[in-house]
């Protein structure tokens, strides 16, 4: 017997199905189910009475979150069946429940997963967040907004951003243009972030007063940094003397992250990865929390 579900209006309802059933074909295929929408109701049926039920759950959980007056897209469907099977799903709606900050365009940004939002209070509750994960985990990026927020509310007074330019080898030299213009293509990342919440003008003027930093990581020797969040990007790939040198660039006031992907390592020869042993001593110092994500975590398509 099919399950069903009763929608209060078309527009909910429209809100659950997405643009051309973009939704509802995702759970479908997701789930091994057979979904009909007639009207203000939903039906879910298939073989396997789990994975209907699974399905019914997500279609739930995410009719709350419109009920709340948010907007939700494939990536958020994604995220809750994940957390479906899991079995995670009813924590969806506390993913949804803080803005971490809003991008140009007024559109709050939330953490998408568990694993986001344990992140994010990790970096509220620490001095130090090592963020470890696959690549489209949200690393960076969440770290970036959090970094952006915290400086909007005055509770730093600068970001610093920097990142390891270890893919360019030796032929850094040889890429066009001045230093800042060799270097920026692997920091993009971190200015998409600052983008995103900043905006490209307001980015530009902040990095032109020195209040956001971005740079490589050896600008970071001989330095102390105060009153500043400071985040480094592709952590992986540093020796453990450069890990070493920018971990004890920490200043009163300051807040840092360090992210990396310890799968994705491009350290020369039989060189450690500063991230990997820097972790293993660390991991259980007072102050400092070790966020780990996992595929179940990736965001993008």
């Amino acid at each position: 017997m099919p399950n069903i579900i009763s929608i209060d209006s078309l527009e909910e309802a429209q809100a659950l199905i997405g643009a051309n059933d973009a939704h509802i074909t995702y759970l479908e295929d997701e789930f091994d189910v057979t979904i009909h929408t007639l009207g203000n109701e939903i039906t879910v049926g298939g073989s396997d009475d789990d994975n209907v039920e699974l399905a019914e759950d997500v279609l739930i959980h995410l009719l709350k979150i419109i009920q709340r007056g948010m907007k939700i897209n494939l990536r958020d469907v994604q995220s809750a069946s994940s957390m479906a099977k899991n079995g995670t799903i009813e924590y969806l709606l506390d993913l949804y429940n803080e803005v971490i900050a809003k991008d140009t365009k007024g559109k709050g940004i939330r953490a998408k997963t568990t694993g986001q939002r344990m992140y994010i209070d990790n970096i509220r509750r620490h001095d130090l967040t090592f963020g470890i994960g696959p690549a489209g985990t949200g690393k960076t990026f969440l770290a970036v907004v959090f970094a952006c927020q915290m400086l909007r509310d005055g509770q730093v007074k600068r970001i610093v951003l920097t990142r390891p330019a270890v893919e360019a080898g030796e032929n850094l030299g040889f890429l066009p243009g001045d230093l800042k213009e060799k270097v920026d293509p692997y920091l993009r990342p971190l200015y998409d972030g600052l983008h995103t919440v900043l905006g490209t003008e307001q980015t530009d003027r902040l990095i032109e007063r020195g209040v956001i930093e971005v740079a490589p990581l050896a600008y970071m020797r001989g330095r102390t940094l105060n009153d500043a969040f400071c985040i480094l990007d592709e952590a992986q790939n540093t020796t453990e003397m450069q890990m070493k040198m920018f971990l004890t660039r920490l200043g009163f006031g300051s807040k840092m992250v360090v992210t990396g992907d310890e799968t994705q390592i491009d350290l020369p020869g039989s060189s450690k990865s500063g991230l990997i042993e820097s972790v293993k001593r660390l991991e259980k110092v007072k102050g400092i929390a070790v966020n780990r994500m996992d595929e179940t975590d990736v965001v993008r398509h």
